[in-house]
């Protein structure tokens, strides 16, 4: 389950040492600790890790296809997460001890900056070969975030980007050494944690408008 602990300036958000797929507990966890870095005061920044050698495979698929009559809110309650991290009011980074699959990798595409272990581990989007389409506010964070021709690829061929290719082609930012991704994305969170405040947020929320008007529309209650 999500644990949240602080050092000095930056929040560490463990997501766990399993899989940590998107299950319901493993949700709340991760929007009580998102509710409580977001309402702290002073400068900080939060860095999200796993560990494990997982930072996060994404959809709970064997829970979803036992509750097809609640996909729709669950992958809603999904959006409105990643449209949380997206917009956070503070510095934010993902640190891939390992692989992230699916909504894993969307999850660490949300943050404002990533780390991954070099030599081990992939991140991915599988779903086309999982037989899966892409929601449309989903699709729209991938496409925001990565260069268009790797969106593509990633996308439509599932290509599994190892921690060197993946910085080669700009979906993290720095590939290192097992022992050095937390401490890498630790410091480079501390880097920015006094840019804190709600200049930032709205800044985040201009850039990414559309893409986070999309991402929290998915949990508006229907109109009457």
């Amino acid at each position: 389950m999500p644990d949240l602990t602080r050092e000095d300036d930056v929040f560490v958000l463990d997501l766990g040492d399993g899989e940590n797929r998107f299950t319901l507990d493993w949700l709340t966890g991760v929007e009580a600790a998102l509710d409580e870095v977001e309402q702290a005061d002073g400068a900080r920044a939060l860095v999200t890790t796993g560990s494990g050698r997982f930072y996060s495979n994404g959809l709970d698929l064997d829970w979803l296809l036992a509750h097809p009559e609640e996909g729709a809110g669950y992958s809603a309650r999904i959006e409105v997460v990643l449209a949380r991290v997206l917009a956070a009011p503070l510095y934010t980074v993902a640190a891939l001890p390992g692989h992230a699959f699916g909504g894993g990798a969307m999850l660490a595409l949300a943050h404002d900056s990533s780390v991954m272990r070099a030599d081990r581990g992939f991140w991915c989007l599988p779903e086309a070969a999982l037989g899966l389409p892409f929601a449309p506010a989903m699709a729209a964070l991938i496409q925001a975030r990565l260069a268009p021709q790797v969106a593509h690829e990633a996308m439509v061929t599932g290509r599994r980007y190892g921690g060197e290719q993946a910085a080669a082609a700009a979906v993290i930012d720095r590939a290192v050494e097992a022992d050095a991704v937390l401490p890498t994305a630790i410091e480079r969170a501390a880097a920015h944690a006094g840019l804190a405040g709600p200049v930032l947020a709205a800044i985040k929320s201009t850039m990414y408008g559309p893409v986070l008007t999309g991402l929290r529309a998915a949990g508006l209650p229907p109109p009457e």
